[in-house]
């Protein structure tokens, strides 16, 4: 069941236009990344969904409610942590938690929501005293404090060093199998793979892609599948000998080393290939397409596109 389901959102801000046509839909109980450079308009379609920017033109529903009409029925029913929170600096720990906690008809308790966040025995610290990794838990805690259906965590780990962020996408694994569908607007690749079910791409406002990580991987570029081959061929053969296999989908040659794309046989059948007119593959590598070479395929298409 899709509890997000986006349609031709349109969002400008004077000429500039930040989100042009997008298509959504985020299904129950998955975690689904909104993947893009800055820039990209990932955040003013998020803010359309949690009701905090009004659309020029589309329709948004999150768990059947629009964000906007029905915003106050939403809030009750969805989390979010943005990418700056402003909190008073002098209020304490406890009374920043205990205050939002204030908002909800059925809050969760803030003190299980402290620990889970690792901030257990920071109650009584000014937030302005905290680090700036420390700042980003609560704001982690403030989203969580509802019980939510849906959350939203906006470039989640930006400025956290490599065991903070680490720490924080177990987290999201902990908070998407307590039964919460998650949003995940992130730029870094690395994090978006390693947790998300399901991704869309963003660039200059649009989707250019969605699908699972492994699915991306073989996409955007020139319709090659996610195996390659790298090798320099000795004796030299005609390249034709390869373009004509059903498991090759593309040849290219740098200098005098080959480079083959195709599907998950290609190893074997350009091999049988090259041993069949008497050649074979040296200094072979043998990879796959990454989902970070397949993002910078897309993004680089559409920029070329322009």
């Amino acid at each position: 069941m899709s509890v997000i389901q986006v349609r031709s959102l349109h969002k400008k801000y004077g000429s500039t236009v930040a989100v042009d046509e997008v298509d959504l839909s985020v299904e129950a109980g998955e975690v689904f990344g909104v993947l893009g450079p800055n820039g990209a308009g990932k955040s003013t379609a998020v803010e359309c969904l949690l009701g905090m920017r009004r659309p020029d033109g589309g329709s948004v529903r999150v768990l059947g409610l629009d964000p906007v009409r029905d915003r106050g029925a939403l809030v009750q029913r969805v989390g979010a942590q943005l990418q700056a929170c402003r909190v008073q600096p002098r209020l304490r720990v406890a009374e920043v938690l205990a205050l939002y906690a204030s908002f909800y008809a059925r809050p969760a308790d803030w003190r299980e929501v402290l620990e889970r966040v690792g901030l257990a025995g920071a109650e009584r610290t000014a937030f302005g005293k905290l680090s700036g990794g420390q700042q980003q838990r609560v704001s982690v805690a403030l989203a969580l404090l509802g019980k939510p259906e849906v959350v939203v965590f906006d470039e989640l780990t930006t400025g956290l060093d490599p065991a903070a962020r680490r720490e924080m996408w177990q987290l999201v694994r902990e908070v998407n199998r307590r039964g919460s569908t998650v949003v995940l607007v992130s730029h870094q690749m690395d994090e978006v793979a390693s947790l998300c079910d399901r991704v869309a791409v963003f660039t200059r406002g649009r989707v250019l892609a969605t699908g699972t990580p492994a699915e991306l991987a073989a996409v955007g570029a020139d319709d090659v599948a996610g195996h390659s081959l790298t090798f320099r061929p000795l004796p030299p053969v005609d390249d034709g000998v390869l373009q004509a296999l059903p498991a090759v989908r593309s040849v290219r040659r740098e200098g005098g080393r080959w480079v083959v794309h195709g599907t998950a046989t290609v190893a074997q059948v350009v091999l049988a290939a090259l041993a069949a007119h008497g050649s074979t593959a040296a200094e072979l590598e043998v990879g796959q397409v990454s989902f970070e070479d397949a993002y910078l395929r897309l993004t680089n298409q559409d920029e070329g596109a322009r």
